[in-house]
């Protein structure tokens, strides 16, 4: 089921190249990344970013964190809560639509986060 939710916000928009869902103690849960992407560095890292943004937007009172955003020269990698214990990370192009992405995984991790 978590493939299944996976495939779909992948086929939700050209602009989405990967996605996976990670335990929040970097544990890969089920993933959509493209072939030669260490699951086991991508996982931690995740867990790792999505931590301490949170630690950051309470600490510098921004209220509750949205999602942690990384743009590189090849794209955006898009770190988002899907409920208590994973993370949604997400990687778009560089082009994209981030109104729509951040649109499409809202949905995604609520739906995910329903079934962890």
């Amino acid at each position: 089921m978590f493939q299944q939710a996976l495939r779909e916000l992948n086929g939700s928009t050209a602009d989405i190249e990967a996605s996976a869902l990670i335990s929040t103690d970097g544990l890969m849960i089920a993933s959509a990344l493209p072939h030669g992407m260490d699951e086991d560095r991508i996982g931690a890292m995740s867990a790792a970013l999505l931590s301490l943004g949170d630690r950051t937007a309470r600490e510098l009172t921004r209220g509750a964190l949205s999602r942690v955003l990384i743009q590189g020269e090849r794209g955006y990698v898009i770190m988002s809560s899907a409920g208590p214990e994973a993370v949604l990370t997400v990687l778009a192009k560089p082009n994209a639509k981030l109104g729509l992405i951040f649109l499409d995984i809202k949905r995604a991790a609520e739906a995910l986060s329903q079934l962890v």
